[in-house]
C-alpha cells in the first residue's frame, strides 16, 4: 500500500481545492493514484462541493451563546434565506457553537477544520456554498449575549454591571453599531479622514476662521461619539448616554463583538 504523504495530499489539494482531509480520505481509497482520487472525488459530490466554494454567501444566521464564563458568536453565512431557515442548516450552526463552547475553541480555523466535513455535506445536499465567516470569542465572568431575529449578534464583556443592564446594553449594541467603546480609542487615521471632509465642508462658508475651527471641531465631537459606545444616546432612554448609564451603575464595559449577516461578505473561497 503506498504510504499516503503530506505531499500528495498537498498536490490532490491543489488539484482540487477540496479539504486535506477528504483528500487523503480519496488518496487512502485510491492507493496514492492522484487521478483515481480526483475520480473518487468527483464520485462523492465533493469536486461539486468545492464549485460551490466560489460562490457569495450574503444569507445566514448569526449564533451567540455563554458557558461557563466563555462566551462565543459565530456568523454562519450561506447563499439563501431559504437555506438559513432550514432545521438543517440551523442545527449546524447549534451544533458549532456549543462546541466551541464545550472545547474552549478559540481559533475560527480550528473550528472551520472540525466541522469542514458536516458543512461539505450540506453544501452538497443546498446545492449552494455554505461557510463559517466569522467567529469571536470573549473570556469573563460578566458577559451577556444577544440575538435580534438571527441576523444581528453581539457578546459584550462587563465589570460590575448587573443582567438587566446589561442586556439593554447589548440590545443598545445590536441596535446603534458602535465601532469603538471610547471616543479615544477612535484611530487617528478615522479621526484625520472626517476631519479633512468636514474641511473641506465648511471651506466656502464665509465666515471668520475661529468659527470655522468652531463648527469643525462640533461636528468632529459630534463624530466621535457617535461611534462610541459612551458617547452614543442610550436607545433605552435617548435622554442619557451610555456613559452616564454606566456610570449611574458603577460599571464600564470592557470589550463587545458585533455581527450582523451581510457585513465584509468576500467571493473568497474558504481554507
Amino acid at each position: 500500500m503506498t504510504d499516503i504523504t503530506a505531499e500528495l495530499v498537498k498536490q490532490l489539494r491543489l488539484r482540487t481545492g477540496v479539504g486535506l482531509m477528504e483528500c487523503k480520505r480519496a488518496l487512502t481509497e485510491e492507493n496514492g493514484d492522484i487521478e483515481l482520487s480526483i475520480d473518487n472525488l468527483r464520485k462523492s459530490g465533493k469536486m461539486q462541493a468545492f464549485k460551490k466554494l466560489k460562490n457569495t454567501t450574503n444569507q445566514g444566521l448569526i449564533f451567540a451563546k455563554i458557558k461557563n464564563n466563555f462566551g462565543v458568536i459565530i456568523e454562519l453565512n450561506c447563499q439563501t434565506d431559504f437555506v438559513a431557515k432550514d432545521s438543517l442548516f440551523v442545527s449546524l450552526g447549534n451544533e458549532i457553537i456549543l462546541t466551541a463552547l464545550s472545547k474552549k475553541i478559540k481559533n475560527i480555523l480550528d473550528i472551520k477544520n472540525y466541522f469542514e466535513s458536516k458543512i461539505t455535506e450540506l453544501i452538497v445536499k443546498f446545492g449552494e456554498n455554505i461557510k463559517i465567516n466569522r467567529f469571536g470569542v470573549i473570556e469573563n465572568e460578566n458577559l451577556h449575549s444577544y440575538i435580534h431575529a438571527g441576523r444581528i449578534g453581539v457578546l459584550v464583556s462587563a465589570h460590575n454591571l448587573n443582567e438587566s443592564v446589561l442586556k439593554n446594553i447589548a440590545m443598545h449594541i445590536a441596535a446603534s453599531k458602535p465601532e469603538y467603546i471610547n471616543p479615544n480609542e477612535v484611530p487617528k487615521s478615522v479621526f484625520e479622514r472626517e476631519y479633512n471632509i468636514q474641511l473641506q465642508l465648511v471651506k466656502n462658508y464665509k465666515k471668520p476662521a475661529n468659527i470655522l475651527k468652531k463648527i469643525v471641531d462640533g461636528r468632529m465631537n459630534k463624530f466621535v461619539n457617535n461611534i462610541s459606545l459612551i458617547g452614543q444616546n442610550f436607545i433605552i432612554d435617548p435622554s442619557q448616554t451610555v456613559g452616564q448609564v454606566l456610570k449611574e451603575n458603577n460599571g464600564s464595559i470592557i470589550s463587545f463583538i458585533r455581527f450582523e449577516i451581510g457585513e465584509n461578505i468576500t467571493n473568497n473561497i474558504s481554507v
